[in-house]
């Protein structure tokens, strides 16, 4: 049986992906990790040759530089709860400050300057752009973007943190970094349509912020009273579906 906050590392992942951190600037680096213009995939029509096949690939790299930052964040987390057992009180409830003053951000009631700070880099040249390339664009990216999203990676490595052992705590990582990911990928896959989904989506952006301040101020509750796995009981209770994943 998978645990419930299987399903909440996904869900923070999705979260995360349609943000205004995350989304605007899905179109650049499907063009920087195409090696192509905007121009080149920006057009209804049918996409320059190879670049549909560069996107993909690329995106796949790009996705596990990523995944890798959020694994060895989880594992440093996951050491450091270990190595303090005789605070574990004082480490959650400061991880549920943490959270919470995000949430706040997110929400507007505070304004916090470097939680919206966005990774870019200079896209120079482009056109000979490597698999390894895209894997150290992608492990950049994650290291300078984290301020941005810091809240629902606050909450994700938190709980993998608590987790019994390290093997349990890196898979909830990985899972968040796959879900987070993976819309990246797909949208690769279908780069036109995608485009212009995200122009029409970006009207939502102010509301999924909203969103995101109000699950983080909630997770934060949840982990200052040290109710998460409270939830978790009741969700297994209530959808017991869930026991047979």
């Amino acid at each position: 049986m998978l645990d419930v906050s299987f399903f909440g590392a996904i869900l923070g992942g999705l979260i995360v992906f349609f943000s205004p951190c995350v989304l605007p600037i899905v179109p650049f680096y499907l063009s920087y990790m195409a090696g192509a213009s905007m121009s080149e995939i920006s057009e209804d029509g049918a996409l320059a040759p190879g670049v549909q096949r560069r996107a993909f690939l690329a995106s796949i790299m790009f996705s596990l530089g990523i995944i890798t930052v959020f694994v060895l964040m989880g594992a440093a987390a996951w050491g450091l709860s270990q190595a303090f057992r005789g605070v574990q009180t004082e480490f959650r409830l400061v991880a549920a400050l943490i959270v919470f003053i995000m949430g706040l951000h997110f929400l507007g009631v505070l304004h916090i300057s470097f939680l919206n700070r966005v990774f870019q880099l200079d896209a120079g040249e482009t056109k000979g752009m490597s698999v390894l390339g895209a894997y150290v664009v992608g492990f950049a990216f994650a290291a300078g973007w984290t301020p941005c999203v810091g809240g629902v990676l606050t909450a994700v490595i938190f709980t993998a943190s608590t987790e019994s052992t390290a093997l349990e705590g890196l898979w909830l990582l990985l899972v968040f970094g796959a879900a987070m990911t993976a819309p990246f990928v797909i949208a690769s896959l279908f780069i036109a349509p995608f485009l212009r989904f995200a122009a029409r989506f970006r009207k939502h952006l102010p509301l999924v912020e909203k969103a995101m301040g109000l699950l983080l101020i909630v997770f934060a509750v949840l982990i200052a009273t040290d109710s998460v796995n409270y939830i978790a009981q009741w969700m297994l209770e209530t959808f017991p579906a869930f026991q047979s994943i």
